[in-house]
């Protein structure tokens, strides 16, 4: 007897439909399992057989083929066990064909019998709901986040016991064996909001307005100081400056998590933007993405969110390097044996870094680095880096009554209004065209969004002709100095935001130079 088994497969980022094709034929006793498959999965047979036995359940002596489809496709993970069983249940005649109409059901198996949870439930499910699947039997581990999609039936089970049982009972009293999981339920579950603030940090007030001018644009920051400074302090409370994600953009970062093994069963969906803060001994791997199973890295966890780096040049210079394509394209290629994945990469790279190897740079007094030691240490940043950086800040040395004196400074949630208001006017600027912030636009759509009259014209041929600019760093100057004119409420870009832009340019130089 021939069965067919709907579940969902995961392709990089991507998720697809999968079927699981079953016949149980008369003939030499066999388990054969075809179409492109992986070790994991070729030894699903034998967990499938196990489990089967510990549910009381014996196999005859037939001959079992199973076909998981789309063939061209390679198939990774555990996630087939549950299907696998149920395909070979329907083949045997021990659940009606009715019983896992228009359902899609995807699980692990334990030799015991138990559903275990598995990656990439959430795209899987948002697939179904696209190709109008109605009821997706699930893992109970990941029953939340496939509660969050709307009108899919989302079933969590956690035993192939029970997942058979409820197959094998009638339509009309399916909701009374196992109810369906509601998002009034589950809730949208997210990280606690961090304890920290702006306020808690006193001067430093360029550093803090370099940052808000980048948070209101999503613009890349470098910022440049001595140990102490506050540039970890300033970065770290980024988040707390940053709107929450949108609907759509949490499901979007949900599903990398979820693609990630990272979107754990207490938290159905994402709500905050992500904060990544990578150890500059993380390989070059990690912080991409890829692997044997290819899983999205560090930069793809980062996604709508901020991606901190810590002591810049201390990282290896290949996974500096690696920023190159992501910076501009907003996404990341991974080439395997396996095939091509393009992950997203759509971040704000927060950078930090000393002006030399001790610290000090150019305080002759505290810092005892020769010039070649210096010139070598900022050369592990590269160019074309330096040149995909929008926002360049010093952090100077803190002043010890700056440190001591009771200082009522501004808050995060003032910013964030500043914040949110520069990124209303962008929104209604781009709309319909693709855009979101400024630092998205191309060198085609600047003339067009970022108009200069004459004088400030003039002033940026100027500008480029002084300061040796690449073509690249001039738009970034005009592209700041919208979301300054953004934050000051201007609808023109005038002398005054181009002043302050290109002093964000002026600081790589002074060390670069």
């Amino acid at each position: 007897m021939y069965s067919r088994v709907i579940t969902g497969a995961i392709s990089g980022i991507e998720s697809m439909l999968a079927a699981v094709e079953v016949d149980a034929s008369r003939g030499m006793p066999g388990f054969e399992m075809v179409g492109q498959l992986s070790g994991e999965v070729r030894e699903a047979k034998e967990r499938v057989r196990v489990a089967l036995k510990n549910a009381s359940i014996e196999i005859p002596p037939m001959r079992l083929t199973v076909s998981i489809s789309p063939a061209e496709v390679k198939k990774e993970g555990a996630s087939y066990d549950l299907p696998i069983a149920i395909g070979i249940l329907v083949s045997l005649g021990l659940i009606p064909a009715e019983g896992i109409q228009d359902t899609l059901i995807v699980g692990e198996l334990g030799l015991d019998g138990e559903v275990r949870a598995v990656r990439g439930v959430l795209p899987i499910v948002r697939k179904a709901e696209q190709e109008h699947i109605r009821r997706c039997v699930v893992p109970s581990a990941n029953v939340r986040e496939g509660a969050v999609i709307d009108h899919v039936e989302i079933i969590g089970v956690s035993s192939l016991a029970e997942t058979i049982e409820y197959l094998q009972e009638v339509e009309e009293r399916k909701p009374q064996k196992i109810a369906p999981a509601s998002r009034t339920l589950t809730g949208d579950f997210d990280e606690p909001a961090a304890d920290l603030d702006f306020c808690e940090i006193n001067g430093q007030e360029s550093v803090k307005r370099a940052v808000e001018v980048a948070a209101a644009g999503f613009h890349h920051i470098l910022m440049i100081g001595p140990p102490g400074s506050g540039k970890t302090m300033i970065a770290k409370r980024i988040p707390t400056i940053l709107p929450d994600l949108s609907r759509e953009e949490s499901l979007e970062v949900s599903t990398i998590y979820s693609v990630a093994g990272q979107l754990d069963g207490g938290k159905a969906l994402i709500t905050r933007r992500p904060f990544l803060d990578p150890h500059h001994t993380i390989s070059e791997q990690a912080l991409a993405g890829g692997g044997r199973i290819p899983r999205p890295g560090v930069i793809s966890l980062a996604h709508r969110g901020v991606l901190f780096m810590d002591e810049l040049p201390e990282f290896r210079h290949n996974a500096i390097e690696i920023l190159r394509q992501p910076l501009e394209d907003k996404r990341i290629h991974i080439a395997r044996t396996y095939g091509n994945f393009v992950y997203p990469a759509d971040f704000m790279l927060v950078a930090a870094m000393n002006p030399c190897p001790c610290g000090y740079f150019p305080d002759r007094n505290r810092c005892a680095c020769t010039e070649t030691e210096v010139r070598k240490y900022l050369s592990r940043i590269s160019g074309p880096i330096l040149d995909r950086i929008d926002v360049v800040t010093e952090a100077p040395r803190v002043d010890i009554r700056q440190l001591s004196a009771d200082m009522r400074n501004e808050c995060s949630a003032d910013i964030r209004r500043r914040v949110a208001g520069a990124r209303e006017r962008q929104r209604a600027r781009y709309m319909g065209t693709g855009y979101r912030f400024n630092a998205e636009l191309r060198p085609g759509d600047i003339r067009e969004y970022c108009r200069l009259g004459t004088r400030e014209q003039h002033m940026m041929e100027e500008i480029f002709t002084m300061m040796n600019l690449s073509a690249r760093a001039y738009h970034k100057i005009i592209k700041v100095a919208r979301t300054i004119a953004d934050l000051d409420g201007k609808d023109d870009i005038g002398t005054e935001q181009i002043s302050e832009a290109v002093c964000y340019r002026i600081n790589d130089k002074g060390y670069w130079n």
